[in-house]
């Protein structure tokens, strides 16, 4: 198993930017695909962002292609989410996900065992 704890999350304002963090612990990360997931209130969890184990590959949801980067860090065990010309909708406690070696899905929740506890992220209006 990996511990995660995420980061940087934050009040912003439409148009913003900010940069949430994933750090891991306890395996090694290096071997995980990690993926972003979130959850606005009274909604189901959604897929955000993904990244294979060496940074290779990354897959984004349509809702977030072009607005949001996803990345990572194998040497300090760090992921990262830049998430640029934010909106209202983008409101939601995001989560960092791992999975060792290859998810089956990498946009599917249940395809990740390893969950941080979530940071806050609000977009005002």
């Amino acid at each position: 198993q990996v511990q995660l704890v995420e980061s940087g999350g934050g009040l912003v304002q439409a148009g913003g930017s900010l940069i949430v963090s994933c750090a891991a612990s306890g395996r090694t990360f290096r071997n995980y695909a990690m993926g972003w997931f979130r959850q606005a209130p009274g909604k189901e969890r959604e897929f955000v962002a993904a990244i294979s184990w060496n940074g290779g590959s990354t897959y984004y949801a349509d809702s977030v292609k072009g607005r949001f980067t996803i990345s990572r860090d194998n040497a300090k065990n760090t992921g990262h989410l830049q998430m640029n010309s934010l909106k209202p909708d983008d409101t939601a406690v995001y989560y960092c996900a791992a999975k060792a070696g290859v998810p089956a899905f990498y946009s599917a929740s249940y395809a990740y065992n390893n969950w941080g506890q979530g940071t806050q992220v609000t977009v005002s209006s």
